[in-house]
């Protein structure tokens, strides 16, 4: 038994019939690339060999009486991997358009609560025989780098590989005694008054973020929340999804990067800017003000928490859409991350978490049922525009349960008020990035996957002219 720590619970409060926190991957696999005959049970049989060094895979959620401490994870012994893992077929003609389809209709659909939180989803009949695998976790489980460690459990470094499980499994763990639970969170009520501690180190770094931007060389650093311009994907959202995905060659993101002296994460921020405001050009829907994206930061390496899955943090920053020139636009966002990069460290690591930990559960649910309900977020002015996540991948190939994979896109959850999430991850010497949205605000998602292409061609052409 393990109890969840109050940012990994945080995902379970603010999740609604609506807004849906779970995370999406989807892998492309192609069985041709090695030879490897592609085979359903074989490959369901393979996971389930391997799910004894995925322990998250296998345990499910406990509530604590009237919700009085955050749930723990116990292990679930009626595990079903039939329920979990499911086979279908892509529509004819069986393109790039019916995948993302079918894509996004699996990431618009809740997880059941009452079993470990996750689904995979095998999609057969792409062309060249190579199969799609959509996997769903929620985000109470994974993070950008956990999410990243538990498929490298499920992947090798050359095809065909079988896992043999151990000889013995684990005895069963009791159900855990919620009578003791209880009196648990109840003894734990006067450690709520720490959060009086937090009030007070809150005052203090926005007193030290005042005094530095005073006294400052002038760079803006993070912009400040609520400032965003409103955008069509700024509204409330239902549970219906859009997808789109596309591929690049990460030696073009790096040729740019040398050029111009900017950051990888520099060069993704611009190329996903330059895709929305050809977007929202396309609509008339430009806004005069820079968009403003939310960033997680990984803090795994930096907090000084030990338990949870969820170690992040986030900044935001400036994507200076308001900049026709891609060469600029990348100039001022390599700028102000700068900026934002040094503020953030004054915030320091763990401040999310340290917060998250008080978060009582009733409360936040309450808050997000009528947030969602009354759709609070048309309602007052723009926190953010979308999240933007750049997270690191391997950089050799991978054989996902024996199979070569092709590419890998991942799809973060979104949010009331801001309704489109970007994803990009580094695979095998690629960057593949992921959009997803809600559907009736981004009805249109894949011409922004579209414009990323072009952007790319055209920072790489004033790249290679600089030299």
């Amino acid at each position: 038994m393990e109890r969840l720590t109050g940012l990994d619970a945080s995902f379970l409060y603010l999740e609604t019939d609506t807004q849906l926190l779970h995370v999406c991957a989807m892998l492309i696999l192609d069985p041709a690339a090695d030879g490897v005959e592609f085979e359903y049970d074989a490959f369901k049989a393979e996971l389930g060999r391997r799910l004894h060094l995925i322990p998250a895979m296998t345990r499910r959620l406990h509530a604590v009486p009237f919700n009085l401490d955050h749930p723990v994870w116990v292990h679930d012994s009626h595990f079903d991997l039939d329920y979990h893992v499911r086979p279908a077929r892509l529509p004819a003609p069986g393109g790039k358009r019916e995948l993302a389809v079918v894509a996004a209709d699996i990431a618009g659909r809740a997880l059941d609560r009452s079993r470990p939180l996750w689904e995979m989803w095998v999609v057969e009949g792409l062309p060249g025989g190579k199969v799609a695998v959509v996997s769903k976790y929620h985000h109470a489980i994974v993070d950008g780098i956990t999410g990243t460690n538990m498929m490298m459990h499920l992947c090798d470094i050359e095809p065909g590989v079988s896992y043999t499980p151990p000889a013995e499994t684990p005895a069963p763990e009791p159900e855990p005694n919620d009578l003791l639970l209880a009196a648990e969170a109840l003894a734990k009520f006067p450690g709520k008054l720490g959060m009086v501690g937090m009030v007070r180190q809150t005052v203090g770094v926005l007193g030290g973020l005042v005094e530095r931007r005073r006294t400052g060389d002038g760079n803006r650093g993070m912009p400040l929340p609520f400032t965003a311009p409103r955008t069509p994907f700024n509204r409330a959202i239902t549970p219906h999804r859009s997808v789109s995905f596309v591929q690049s060659d990460l030696a073009d993101i790096k040729e740019i990067k040398s050029a111009f002296g900017v950051k990888v994460n520099d060069v993704v921020l611009t190329v996903v800017a330059g895709a929305l405001r050809s977007y929202l050009e396309l609509h008339d829907e430009l806004p005069e003000t820079s968009l403003i994206a939310s960033v997680p930061v990984s803090v795994h390496e930096t907090s000084r928490h030990e338990e949870g899955t969820n170690k992040v943090s986030t900044l935001f920053s400036r994507l200076h859409t308001d900049i026709e020139d891609p060469v600029a636009r990348m100039a001022a966002i390599a700028v102000d991350n700068t900026a934002a990069k040094e503020e953030h460290s004054l915030i320091g690591a763990d401040f999310l978490m340290d917060w998250a930990k008080y978060a009582p559960p009733n409360t936040f649910q309450l808050a997000a049922r009528a947030y969602s309900s009354l759709k609070l977020a048309e309602r007052h002015p723009v926190v953010h525009n979308l999240v933007v996540s750049n997270v690191p991948g391997p950089n050799f190939p991978m054989y996902f349960l024996g199979v070569r994979v092709a590419s890998m896109y991942p799809f973060g959850p979104v949010f009331h008020g801001a309704g489109l999430t970007a994803t990009v991850i580094s695979n095998n010497g690629n960057l593949d990035f992921g959009f997803i949205a809600a559907q009736e605000l981004v009805p249109d998602i894949e011409k922004i996957a579209d414009a990323v292409p072009e952007v790319i061609t055209e920072l790489l052409k004033a790249a290679r002219e600089k030299s």
